[in-house]
């Protein structure tokens, strides 16, 4: 497996340090909002790489935090007059709630930064104790960029000349403000309830002390990837390599994996433009998470991508064709065990293979799961049940990573195996009524019908059931 390494600048090996268990940090949701479909993208490419892993046969251990407390987070709680906990709950189940509807693997771990205030405050004491970090006159502790070496390694941008000796007091700043930034952040009246006791006074982390301390202490002071929207590689990732490293003395994390900014019909994502898109904006138009998993996992990760409703359009198609093929399969394998994968399947399942492990290569990976469907529809008629059964395993191989090829039988409705016939019907209906063909869809049903088959419409896509004899 190959992957690309932000902090090389290259792709490189990859395997872990640790024999078989990849020890992975995936930056999770401020929980300020609801997730937008921007930060789904990223989640969607870290299940994709997660599974992508798996698929060569490592175990991952994973982390994802769940920053709820910050800037955003204190600012929310108090506007609204509420406690913080309360303020960011309904936002925490609202991510979990969008993870399962885009069938995201859940990590084995889940940490809360508000649970982990003493590794932070202990993170700090460290970084003070190495003279790399210091008291500012109101109480707050920084970390001093001059005192570590290897600041800007990730950015590769030489900080040297830039450095104006400012502070950065905010959780968030852009590269023009590189300067010293909080690790401890004193208590002030617009924090209201919300502070911790420290040995430096009354007051909260940094947002990206957060990150270093909880890593760490779920998977070792080094470990094998971590992740992240690209936004976050400076300052964020930078400064969480400064952190863990200074107060270590040791390699903070061995490959770094980012991805590329995600845009709406071509333009940034905002809500004064109308175009910005939360996962349940998209439910309430009609569309469902196994297509939107379908557009965000589509584009390569490292490659804008740019999201419009024709691309779920699209989407629907596409796995209407799928759902088609897999249907007509099942009706082929009629229960049979695989035997030997046909050539077709194998050399689709060979190519699919070498896609993922090229650095996530999902636009290839998606060309040999149709060139799957293509083959299994042109030899169908002649496959033998264990044939049809060993193509149903190639597409089952694939679906481990991509997570969004749909059992044909849950497709059909009723666990019924649909006749190869009735399936190529369901295919050109589904074209049909993606093209707004509609004598064209009703004359299909009514060929459906008459094979012994009613099919039903949702937002799902459609569904066929068994005409039962009435009496």
């Amino acid at each position: 497996m190959k992957v690309y390494n932000s902090l090389s600048r290259r792709e490189e090996p990859f395997a872990p340090e640790r024999g078989g268990e990849v020890r992975m940090y995936t930056c999770g949701p401020t929980v300020y909002n609801f997730a937008h479909i921007g930060n789904f993208r990223a989640y969607v490419f870290e299940d994709v790489l997660r599974r992508t892993l798996e698929f060569n046969g490592w175990k991952v251990k994973q982390v994802q935090n769940l920053t709820d407390v910050d800037d955003k987070t204190i600012r929310g709680a108090n506007a609204a007059g509420v406690p913080l906990q309360e303020y960011t709950k309904p936002y925490k189940e609202a991510f979990f709630a969008d993870l399962k509807t885009l069938n995201v693997e859940p990590a084995e771990v889940y940490p809360a930064a508000t649970d982990h205030i003493p590794e932070m405050i202990e993170l700090v004491r460290r970084l003070v104790d190495a003279g790399v970090a210091y008291r500012s006159d109101d109480g707050s502790v920084y970390f001093s960029v001059v005192k570590f070496p290897g600041y800007g390694k990730l950015a590769h941008i030489d900080f040297e000349n830039q450095r104006t000796g400012a502070r950065c007091a905010a959780d968030e700043y852009d590269k023009e403000n590189v300067g010293d930034f909080a690790l401890w952040k004193a208590w002030e009246e617009s924090d209201g309830p919300v502070g911790w006791d420290s040995p430096w006074g009354r007051g909260r982390p940094g947002w990206h002390i957060e990150c270093s301390a909880m890593s760490m202490k779920y998977l070792g002071e080094t470990f094998d990837l971590h992740t992240g929207g690209i936004d976050n590689l400076f300052p964020h990732h930078e400064n969480e390599i400064a952190q863990a490293e200074a107060a270590t003395g040791k390699p903070f994390v061995r490959t770094w994996m980012h991805c590329a900014h995600l845009r709406v019909n071509g333009e940034k994502m905002s809500k004064s433009a109308g175009n910005f898109f939360t996962l349940r904006d998209l439910l309430e138009k009609g569309w469902t998470g196994r297509e939107i998993r379908y557009v965000l996992a589509g584009a390569h990760y490292r490659q804008g991508l740019n999201f419009a409703f024709s691309a779920l359009e699209d989407a629907r198609k596409s796995l209407a064709r799928v759902d088609t093929c897999v249907a007509a399969l099942e009706a082929r394998a009629a229960g049979a065990a695989p035997g030997a994968a046909p050539e077709f399947a194998a050399s689709a399942l060979e190519a699919f293979s070498a896609a993922v492990n090229d650095d996530l290569n999902t636009p290839r990976a998606y060309a040999a799961l149709f060139n799957l469907v293509r083959s299994a529809n042109a030899a169908m008629e002649t496959l033998r049940p264990q044939d049809a059964a060993a193509a149903l395993a190639a597409f089952a191989r694939m679906d481990s990573v991509l997570g969004f090829v749909q059992s044909g039988k849950s497709a059909a409705g009723g666990g019924e195996a649909v006749p190869p016939g009735v399936a190529a019907l369901l295919e050109e209906r589904a074209r049909a009524r993606a093209e707004k063909n509609w004598a064209e869809s009703d004359r299909l049903r009514d060929a459906i019908a008459a094979a012994g088959w009613a099919v039903k419409d949702s937002k799902t896509g459609q569904a066929v059931s068994k005409i039962r004899p009435q009496g």
